[in-house]
Order: C-alpha cells, then structure tokens, then sequence
C-alpha cells in the first residue's frame, strides 16, 4: 500500500469517525439518524478491514470490522431509504440482505478460490442498486425541494463511484483487489464520506434527520398555517373542495402533476403550498391522510360491518391491503380489524 493511498484512507477514516460521533450524539433518537451512524462506522471499518496491508491478515482485532465492514451495502440501502421515507421501517428483506452479505464477506476471506469475491460484490451492488431506486422512484412523491434535489445529486454521486471503481476493476483485469482499483477504492470512499458530510450536517443543520411526526404525514389539511403568498387562498380552496367534495384521493393513480393540471395550477406551486402550507412531506402521505379518514368512518359504521376491509381499502384508493393496512396502523396504533371490533364495540354500548 502507498503513503498517498494509506493517508486518503486515513483521512476517510478520520471524517467517517467523525460523522459517526456526530450523529450518535445530535441524531441517535431519530431512527434515520442510527442507520447512518451504523453506516458511516461500518464504512470506516471497511476502510481499515479491507486495507491491501491486511489482506491475507486473520487477525482477532480484525474480524469485527470487516464484519462491520461486509455489511455496509445493506446498511447503505437501510439508511437512504429512511433518509428519504419519513415512514420508512426496516423489515427482514433488509436484515437478510445484511445477513447475507456478512456471511459471503467471510467466505471471500477464507474460501482459496480465485472468484471468492464476486458473490459478495454481486449482492453489494444489488443493495446500492436497490438504494438507488429508492431514491428516485420516491423523488415524484416528495414535496421538499431541497430533498428532490438532493435526491439528484445522490444519485449521481453513487452511480458515478459505482461506474469509477467497476471500470477500474475490470481494466485492471483482476477479480482480487488491485493496486489502482484499491487507491481508486480509497479515493472514492473519502469523496463519499466528505458528500456525506456535506449533506447531512452543513447544508441544513438537521433537516436531513428531522423527525417527521405521522399524524402531520398522515391528517388531512385542516389546520394550515397563515397564507403567505396571496395567489394560495384560491388554490388551497381549489384543493380542498377537489380532495374533500370531489373525493379525487379515490383514484388509485393519482400523481401531483395530474392534479396541479385538475387545478390549473403549476405543479411547482402546488408542491410548495401541500409542503409548506399544510405541513406535508411526501404527497403519497398526504393522499392516505383523506383515505384513512373515509376508511375509518366506514369501519366505524354499523350498516357497514358486512363490507370486507379489503373493498375498503380500495374504495377509498388503495392499490392493495398492505399498504393499507401500514397506513392504517400508522395513523390509528391498532389494525383495521381491530379498529372496527372497538368502535362497533363503542356503538353498542353507547
């Protein structure tokens, strides 16, 4: 290993410490904030694990972080989903994916086969893969502009790291690690790590890791803040009386970009009024805020106990059950089901 590429990994080492310590101390109660601490350490950890002077080193000190290190590509996917999904929650596809990555990370230090790398390579790019989609399947959703173009940059950020050290890899023509795919390694991770650094406690102190509380990601637009912009009385009432007379929630594929045109209004200004005016994030969130209201007074009705909670849920515009019932659970803390037992339970007694 180089003096250049031992000091570009000791300074990624350094700056990723230092996000790690950052975001335990000012974001470890929110839970976006723990994945990207977790991220950032096992990134810092990868940095010294897989290091060229320690390759072929089974040092004791050595396995928890290449531990650490092997799984960071589900970490990675964990921790940009809950950047960018206030109501993300981490399930056993996540877990299972860092399972595996973990376990072919032992294997590609041990097994003496010449291709015992390219399982391991093969599921890390699957979950940045995965990462990356997240992140721009969900930029029509959002409503906060610094987010959606951060989104942009984010992307591009990864993909062309991704690109850098593939091509680097392949030109090199070797499936171990390389003198020049190793300093590119290196290089890319401090870059990353200073992006990271960037965009998660400069540019906006906090944003990226603010807690977005469910009832404000899942009301209805009842209480707005004070109209700032005297073009926005017209298009908040327009809104309202589209969402609220004309149920137009209930359509399945409804895009803010169809109804910014339903409304005669640019899109741009439509985003900014659900986002800053109402108090919204994400304009799917929004949308279910009108579906869970309609959904629960028809669970609630007594002449409706016969109608299956799955008629329902896609009456009121819901693709399918699941959805809903995440939706539901997160608005109410019980499940349909258990919601209609309770208020019919009410009905009678009262």
């Amino acid at each position: 290993m180089s003096i250049i590429e031992a000091a570009v990994r000791g300074g990624a080492f350094a700056l990723l410490g230092l996000l790690t310590v950052l975001l335990l101390r000012d974001a470890r109660s929110v839970r976006a904030g723990r994945y990207a601490a977790l991220f950032t350490l096992g990134a810092a950890c990868d940095l010294i694990g897989s290091a060229p002077a320690f390759d072929g080193v089974h040092a004791l000190w050595l396995a928890p972080m290449r531990i650490l290190g092997s799984g960071g590509s589900a970490v990675f996917w964990i921790t940009v989903a809950a950047l960018f999904d206030d109501g993300f929650e981490a399930s056993w596809p996540h877990v299972g994916a860092w399972v595996a990555l973990v376990g072919l990370g032992v294997f590609s230090a041990f097994a003496p086969v010449p291709w015992r790398i390219l399982p391991h390579h093969g599921l890390a790019l699957i979950c940045i893969g995965l990462a990356l989609w997240n992140v721009l399947a969900g930029r029509s959703d959002d409503l906060d502009d610094s987010r959606r173009r951060l989104r942009l940059i984010f992307a591009g950020a990864v993909g062309a790291f991704i690109a850098g050290t593939m091509a680097l890899g392949v030109g090199a023509g070797g499936l171990g690690a390389t003198s020049v795919a190793s300093a590119a390694d290196a290089a890319g991770n401090l870059a990353l790590a200073f992006f990271f650094a960037v965009a998660l406690l400069s540019l906006t102190p906090g944003a990226m890791l603010r807690p977005l509380a469910l009832v404000a990601a899942t009301r209805p637009p009842t209480d707005a803040q004070p109209i700032a912009d005297p073009r926005d009385g017209p298009l908040l009432e327009a809104l309202r009386r589209e969402l609220e007379a004309n149920r137009a929630y209930r359509e399945e594929q409804l895009g803010i970009a169809a109804l910014a045109a339903r409304l005669g209004a640019p899109e741009y200004r439509l985003r900014r009024l659900i986002n800053q005016q109402l108090g919204h994030r994400n304009f799917a969130a929004f949308l279910n805020g009108y579906r869970i209201e309609e959904a629960m007074a028809a669970l609630a009705d007594p002449g409706q106990t016969e109608v299956p909670i799955l008629t329902i849920a896609l009456d009121t515009g819901f693709a399918s059950i699941g959805p809903f019932n995440r939706a539901f659970k997160a608005r109410t803390g019980q499940t349909p089901s258990e919601y209609r037992r309770a208020q019919l339970a009410e009905t009678l007694r009262g």
